[in-house]
């Protein structure tokens, strides 16, 4: 008989678990709702640097061009 209340006991466990998880849920919900986000695209945008870490400036122009010009000369002397 005593098995009878255990496994009452445990449902009861579970439910209260269940009901506190979908709470937290809720509440995260809520306040992910409530972050202001500006939602715009350059606000998502990362960009990579030379090493390979993620950085939210994009890289400098001058360094770019540097290295196409770099590899043009290097092209055209092996024509």
């Amino acid at each position: 008989m005593g098995r009878k209340n255990f496994n009452a006991f445990l449902k009861k466990q579970k439910a209260e678990k269940k009901r506190k998880r979908k709470d937290e849920k809720r509440l995260k919900k809520e306040e992910r709702k409530k972050e202001e986000s500006s939602g715009q695209l350059k606000d998502m945008i990362a960009y990579l640097d030379e090493e390979g870490n993620i950085i939210s400036e994009p890289p400098e122009e001058k360094d770019r061009n540097a290295k196409d010009q770099n590899n043009n000369a290097g092209n055209k002397t092996q024509n």
